[in-house]
């Protein structure tokens, strides 16, 4: 049996209300803020990477960077506290995505630049479905999820292949072609096979004898096939996971999961009462 856990206290209860939930009005209305400032803080990035507009008002976009930083910051230190399981909410999706919308700010004290990273902050507007009660969407999301980790080990023996192709072509073509035609190395070869095997065709080198020119076609029509067998996979997978069941907008005391079931008593991921 699993030991009991302690309760909330009043506080972090009604804090855990106002974050995570967006049931009351005071937790709708913080949730509908936080996405306002999301976008807001993207814009602010986006703005000041036209180099036009950062010379004029860079100070300033700078400023409010920081700002929506620091404000970000603390709303991820409250989310950490008004759940019982801190450890448990740093590990979930958006837990990891919260950190990481901030951390390129600080960063960028270091690496200059690193701020315009904080774009990863619009990961964060996923939770717009919980606030516009589009909780079945987060069910769609769910079931997304759950088909890629199943295609996972299927996919990984398919880009196997895929790069084991990749390797003989480019080292055919340099064989057949060589430095006269632009393929001075295998590696090179490799880049060619690999644009010309996802259909982009660059076309900054080409084959120009009639065996590289054959294999070349052979190249193009397998890359029809290559690229229709991952979303197969995935397809196949999400036929198996696929279900018609709701999905609650509440969301977990103890550690802030969510994507529960309508009717569900207990959290899925730490077990405890919801």
């Amino acid at each position: 049996m699993s030991e009991a856990r302690k309760p909330l206290s009043a506080w972090r209860q009604l804090l855990h209300e106002i974050i995570f939930e967006s049931d009351t009005r005071a937790g709708k209305v913080f949730d509908v803020l936080l996405i306002l400032g999301i976008l807001a803080s993207i814009l602010v990035v986006m703005l000041e990477s036209v180099t036009s507009i950062r010379r004029e008002h860079g100070p300033a976009l700078r400023a409010a960077e920081w700002t929506f930083t620091l404000l970000f910051t603390l709303e991820y230190l409250l989310r950490i506290l008004s759940v019982a399981q801190p450890a448990r909410f740093t590990r979930s999706f958006f837990g990891i995505i919260d950190l990481l919308s901030i951390a390129p700010t600080y960063l960028s004290l270091v690496f200059p630049g690193a701020q315009t990273l904080v774009v990863i902050r619009s990961l964060r507007v996923l939770r717009i479905f919980r606030v516009l009660k589009l909780a079945q969407y987060l069910r769609e999301m769910e079931e997304l999820g759950t088909a890629l980790r199943a295609s996972g080990r299927k996919i990984v023996v398919f880009v196997l292949a895929v790069v084991t192709l990749v390797v003989i072509f480019g080292a055919l073509m340099y064989l057949i072609e060589g430095d006269t035609n632009g393929f001075t190395s295998i590696p090179r070869g490799m880049y060619w096979a690999v644009v010309t095997l996802t259909t982009v065709g660059y076309g900054d080198i080409s084959p120009q004898t009639n065996l590289g020119q054959a294999i070349a076609a052979v190249i193009m029509i397998l890359g029809y096939g290559i690229i229709a067998v991952p979303t197969g996979i995935v397809t196949a997978e999400l036929a198996i996971v696929s279900h018609k069941s709701g999905v609650s907008g509440q969301s977990c005391p103890e550690c802030g999961g969510e994507g529960h079931d309508l009717d569900a008593l207990y959290c899925k991921l730490c077990g405890a009462k919801m």
